[in-house]
């Protein structure tokens, strides 16, 4: 047990070429030679300025083992060793910071952690847990495409267009997470790619923004022309397009007992409103989207007995539509005042220039064309959702905020700032690792971590802002902290971190399930929640892995290092990448002198530094 004067410690940290210049944007040609280091002065200048303008003082820029370790989980999602955070401080080379980030950026576990982060943001939304059957799959697609610096175009070009066998085409990620349906893609691809939420528009004009109905349905006009497709032999599901119509009809009036199968939750024969809208499988007829205000006129004219519910019978009674065009895979906007017509015929337009590539095309020049229009040069939003995405990760703030929610009605932080980054970006030919590297090179970066100011008023990135870290990373960092071989098949492997409910998916997928959120949720709003604390402090094989006995790694450092003094140096570089204070070493010598026992009191130290929130944080 821990002794109460070990709480004295204090180790927990408040958690909260060619690119010229227009005035005080950087305009940029897509293809030319970009200086990063020009653009990262540039906008250091710019948020400075403002940051004077309001009286604010920047915070001094941290020093060199904080900056190692902050941006070692930043690109690559590890820790550095304690060797590494000994070299790094002793260097004396003024360039070593540009230096390391280049190294990093050279690593293969740079691809592997982004890779990760897109996982979240594509798999995370989805409702059903069949969607991440392929995630294995785009994890290492996605890795090979950052480490061989595809540019960013090129990645969600492949995103968007992908057809085939998800687990021989990972590309499919983001179609079959969706389930091929054209609503749920049109969203899903509008807030990912261009950090704009247009669901809302589905069922009606938007309420705060100027996105209208007919303008999210000409978008989702580009999705229509495919679904998924469950094979059998070998057991899989495949995205297929599909050009002319199906004749399947209105699945629900046509297959009413089928249509009721599939969304009877409790199996008591009927629907209610919340079965109806709720999740079903992704594949099956009839497995489209109903916007609540239809649901709500299907019920009007449907149930008869005014029980609040339809029964089989019920759903029979439903008018039939108007015949026109029922079965054809175009996209119709439905008519919520009337269920039993079809809608509005469709055609694909793209909302941001009002471009159209016309009627009659295949689904592949669909999508080719959706694709085209989302990664054009002359679209800003492309480029802004990135560059704010990547930003927010790197200071725990974005230029927008929430990063997935922007948008011309919305009011940028540092707009100047934003779109210069955003402009040499966009003339790197959407070079990731250059975004990356202008970033993370940047004075604003490389700020002391401070608490996020209670004034909503307040200017961002006068310090990099404290924020936890996500599934992956506290995972990678347990796994060095404790010595263990994410893959080793005997007892010192990675599974005995992952609880009871470790089963076919391995230990890295049951510890994103209970700590894994979507990256795009604002960092304010990352928590923790008590079942990740009960984890971290009461988990049996946490504690195990911790014994300062045996092979273990707090077993070895005590080995090596009979010196209480030099044992605790080695702890402390090894969880908090950081030298203790003088602070922290007169409370931990007085709290081995009092336990008595020396790897007890070793292994109380270990499990405090595990569970504080400078472990799990960023600093």
């Amino acid at each position: 047990m821990l002794r109460p004067a070990f709480l004295q410690l204090g180790l927990v940290v408040v958690l909260t070429g060619g690119l010229a210049f227009v005035g005080d944007v950087a305009i940029g040609v897509a293809g030319e030679k970009v200086d990063q280091k020009e653009v990262s002065g540039k906008i250091d200048r710019m948020i400075l300025a403002e940051l004077e303008k309001g009286s604010i003082k920047p915070a001094d820029r941290c020093n060199d083992a904080d900056f190692l370790r902050r941006v070692s989980l930043d690109i690559t999602g590890q820790l550095p060793s304690p060797r590494d955070v000994t070299l790094f401080v002793l260097d004396p080379d003024t360039n070593k910071r540009a230096v390391l980030i280049d190294k990093l950026l050279s690593s293969p576990e740079y691809g592997k952690n982004w890779a990760r982060y897109w996982r979240d943001v594509i798999y995370m939304p989805a409702t059903e847990v069949r969607a991440r059957a392929g995630q294995t799959e785009f994890e290492d697609w996605m890795t090979t495409q950052l480490n061989q610096n595809h540019g960013w175009d090129r990645i969600v070009t492949e995103l968007l267009t992908a057809s085939g066998d998800i687990h021989e085409n990972p590309a499919t990620a983001l179609i079959f997470a969706q389930g091929a349906q054209a609503p749920e893609i049109a969203a899903e691809a509008c807030r990912i790619f261009l950090g704009i939420q247009m669901q809302c528009a589905n069922c009606h004009d938007h309420p705060s923004d100027i996105w209208k109905r007919d303008q999210f349905h000409e978008l989702a006009a580009y999705f229509p022309r495919m679904t998924v497709r469950q094979m059998q032999e070998p057991r899989t599901f495949e995205i297929v397009s599909v050009n002319t119509d199906r004749g399947r009809g209105d699945f629900m009036r046509e297959n009413p007992e089928q249509f009721l199968r599939f969304r009877d939750r409790n199996n008591d024969g009927k629907l209610t409103k919340q079965e109806m809208r709720g999740p079903m499988m992704a594949n099956a007829p009839g497995a489209q989207g109903i916007p609540a205000q239809l649901i709500d006129r299907i019920f009007e004219l449907g149930d008869t007995n005014k029980d609040g519910m339809l029964s089989v019978a019920e759903l029979k009674t439903i008018p039939e539509p108007n015949q026109g065009r029922r079965g054809s895979t175009e996209h119709y906007m439905s008519d919520l005042k009337d269920p039993s017509s079809k809608g509005k015929l469709v055609d694909p337009k793209f909302f941001v220039d009002g471009s159209s590539p016309g009627q009659g095309l295949s689904d592949a020049d669909r999508r080719s064309a959706a694709a085209k229009a989302f990664t054009s040069t002359s679209n800003p939003w492309f480029a802004k959702a990135i560059v704010n995405r990547i930003w927010c990760e790197f200071l725990g703030e974005g230029f927008y905020m929430p990063v997935d929610d922007m948008g011309p009605t919305r009011n940028a932080r540092y707009p100047e700032a934003m779109d210069a980054l955003a402009a040499g970006f966009t003339a790197s030919k959407y070079d990731l690792k250059w975004l990356v590297r202008t970033i993370a090179n940047s004075q604003t970066y490389q700020r002391k971590v401070a608490p996020k100011p209670a004034s909503e008023d307040a200017l961002p990135f006068a310090a990099v802002t404290p924020t936890r870290l996500r599934a992956d990373l506290v995972f990678n960092s347990l796994m060095q902290v404790l010595g263990i071989d994410e893959n080793a098949s005997n007892g010192r492997g990675a599974a005995m971190m992952a609880g009871p409910r470790a089963f076919q998916r391995g230990p890295r997928f049951q510890f994103d399930f209970l700590f894994g959120v979507d990256p795009s949720v604002p960092k304010d709003d990352i928590t923790g929640n008590v079942p990740q604390s009960l984890y971290l402090m009461n988990s049996g094989s946490l504690r195990g892995a911790l014994s300062a006995s045996g092979n273990t790694r707090l077993g070895k450092i005590l080995r090596e290092n009979s010196d209480d003094r030099d044992a605790l140096s080695e702890v402390y570089l090894l969880v908090l990448a950081r030298e203790p204070s003088r602070h922290e070493v007169e409370i931990c010598q007085a709290y081995l002198k009092e336990v008595g026992q020396r790897g007890e009191a070793f292994e109380d130290l270990m499990w405090s530094l595990v569970n504080s929130s400078e472990f799990l944080s960023k600093r």
